[in-house]
């Protein structure tokens, strides 16, 4: 079940993350009744979500106040900003789901799922 989790959290780089919340959903409805590989799977996708959509929400954030301060040319770096952080934290997410994926197919606990990086 590990292994469609981590394809749902792949899946919201296409379906605008609605694949992602469904795998969320599924995370937390699985994770106490797991085993302790899996639980360590379970554990490291909802910090990927959580910790990712924080992210997001900064760089949206960055991006609107951007947009409006453009017009006295404040915003400029503030878009620019928002836009490195946007696509940044898109490679980060897409690595922590591809290495967790990998090690779920390898059949293995993943070693450090509190970890912020990989």
């Amino acid at each position: 079940m590990t292994v469609v989790t981590y394809a749902l959290f792949l899946g919201g780089f296409v379906s605008g993350g609605v694949s992602a919340i469904i795998g969320l959903i599924l995370a937390y409805a699985n994770r106490s009744s797991a085993s302790p590989r899996a639980q360590s799977h379970y554990t490291f996708l909802i910090r990927t979500f959580w910790i990712g959509a924080a992210i997001m929400l900064a760089a949206g954030a960055m991006l609107f106040w951007g947009a409006i301060l453009s017009v006295i040319l404040i915003g400029i770096p503030v878009l620019i900003l928002g836009k490195l952080v946007f696509g940044l934290s898109s490679i980060w997410y897409g690595l922590r789901c591809i290495v967790g994926l990998l090690k779920a197919l390898q059949n293995e606990a993943y070693p450090t799922p509190q970890n912020y990086i990989l």
